[in-house]
């Protein structure tokens, strides 16, 4: 009698490791939670799941996994505002803002944002569900979302998903299919992006508005990565990346003693304003530039960077940002410094080179990121699959052309006159750097009739500046004042 019993024991083993391993087109699981936020207890529902992207003749393209916040007990629902939440990349999951940032729960990390064994996550105290429902978004290819195979068993045409106006397109779309589902076309709308997302939603903010007719209350932008100056280089894009090298220098103690005894916001302005009058213009000159004037900017330059004034020479004024990481700490501790995140330490296999061997503050927040969302997702939110949660996805080759997104939004601000922008940046980051992102800011209404509309906010991190706890309660209590500014209080839409 044991040997039926064993066959179809293994039988049955072969048969569940038989099954392919796909995530479903079209499901949600359902839970609901209890938080307190600003010392208010409250519920919340969770629904996590996939949605599908469909293709010009209605059939599944794609799918999508997003997790969907909103606060239990709410008289009038149509009232409340709802935030759009995308990471960038492009290739990024939701992962970073969803259980660092906005999100109900947060992973564990020390208070400047370290990680923390054991690894996992704990309230969020400071979370803006207490103000506002919160959709995290994956585009295809991040956390769990998958492109779908036709009938015959062919893959959609990569074209249709990765590059700056496809990804735009069909997202405009994904949001209005989930506005509908969960009838929230009433609700004052917001979308948020980090990185590469503050690409995406300034594009986003006209694509919802000219082809979903879906009209915004706010477009919030963190860390914002801007294509039209960071991959471009010359005079204006190297300038620019001064007042982070002050920033960074005056963390890590290298400025001079007249800088270094001042508070950083004392600085700041210092240093943008010489990046703006005066180093653009010297470093717009190339060779031309005087032997005179030559020295005297290299001379500037390293006070304000901690850089001596001989590698600045070498470089003949245009100083990678890479540099900058391997050389400020390189005759200090011989220590690199993070990209992302500039008060993170590396340490290289030598001192020599140009650059880092790899981004300290990146592996730092794989190192807790990881498993705390693979964790939360299925221990909290109940959602299970053997699919891998893709904290980077593959989206290459990404079309970079015709990316008009900067001008996308001025147009969004002109044709809707609810629509206001708040951008928020850390000080210490040296990839998409405050000041480019103020830049940025500047540039997207030449006019200046829109300028009060816009918000700057800065903060003493880096590109996740809500990874240090006083910073975490500082960017949501900003995106809460906001939302509170940016509300239509019953006024008409007009000018």
């Amino acid at each position: 009698m044991k040997k039926p019993v064993l066959l179809f024991f293994f039988i049955g083993i072969l048969f569940s490791y038989s099954q392919s391993r796909k995530i479903p087109i079209d499901t949600m699981v359902v839970t609901t939670h209890n938080t307190t936020v600003k010392g208010q207890s409250f519920s919340y529902t969770a629904t996590t799941g996939m949605q599908p992207v469909w293709d010009a003749n209605g059939e599944p393209a794609a799918t999508l996994f997003y997790t969907y916040y909103k606060r239990n007990n709410i008289k009038n629902s149509a009232k409340r505002p709802l935030i759009i939440s995308f990471n960038g990349g492009p290739g990024s999951a939701s992962v970073w803002m969803h259980i660092a940032y906005t999100g109900p729960r947060i992973l564990n990390i020390d208070d400047e944002g370290y990680p923390v064994q054991p690894y996992g996550f704990r309230n969020n105290p400071n979370s803006i569900i207490d103000v506002a429902d919160i959709v995290f978004v994956n585009p295809v290819n991040t956390g769990y979302s998958r492109m779908i195979p036709d009938k015959d068993g062919k893959m959609p045409e990569k074209k249709q998903f990765f590059g700056i106006n496809a990804d735009i397109k069909y997202l405009a779309e994904w949001i209005n299919t989930f506005v509908s589902r969960n009838n929230r076309w009433e609700s004052p709308k917001y979308i948020i992006g980090e990185s590469y997302g503050g690409t995406r939603v300034m594009g986003l903010s006209l694509e919802l508005q000219n082809s979903q007719w879906m009209y915004l209350n706010g477009v919030i932008m963190v860390s914002p990565a801007d294509y039209k100056v960071i991959r471009v280089g010359g005079p204006v894009s190297s300038a620019l990346n001064l007042p982070y090298y002050t920033a960074a220098a005056w963390y890590h103690k290298m400025l001079p003693s007249a800088l270094q005894s001042k508070d950083l916001l004392e600085i700041l302005p210092e240093s943008e304003d010489y990046a703006i009058n005066t180093l653009i213009p010297a470093l717009a000159k190339g060779g031309f530039i005087s032997e005179s004037e030559r020295q005297s900017v290299a001379e500037k330059m390293a006070y304000y960077s901690g850089l001596s004034k001989k590698s600045i020479l070498q470089h003949n004024l245009f100083v990678p940002n890479s540099f900058f990481w391997k050389e400020l700490l390189r005759d200090k501790t011989g220590q690199t410094i993070g990209r992302l995140d500039s008060r993170y330490l590396g340490l290289d296999k030598m001192e020599a080179g140009t650059r880092p061997d790899y981004s300290a503050e990146l592996t730092s927040w794989l190192h807790s990121f990881t498993p705390a969302i693979n964790d939360y997702i299925k221990k909290e939110l109940k959602f299970n699959t053997d699919i891998k949660y893709n904290m980077f996805g593959s989206v290459r080759p990404w079309n970079n052309e015709n990316d008009n997104t900067r001008d996308n939004l001025r147009q969004a601000m002109a044709s809707n006159p609810y629509l206001k922008v708040l951008n928020q940046s850390g000080y210490y980051d040296g990839a998409t750097t405050y000041f480019n992102a103020k830049y940025t800011m500047w540039q997207i209404d030449p006019s200046g009739k829109m300028k009060d509309r816009f918000t700057f906010k800065g903060y003493r991190s880096g590109h996740m500046m809500y990874l240090r706890n006083e910073d975490l309660i500082k960017a949501n209590d900003d995106i809460r004042e906001f939302i509170k500014n940016s509300s239509a209080k019953g006024k008409a839409a007009k000018y």
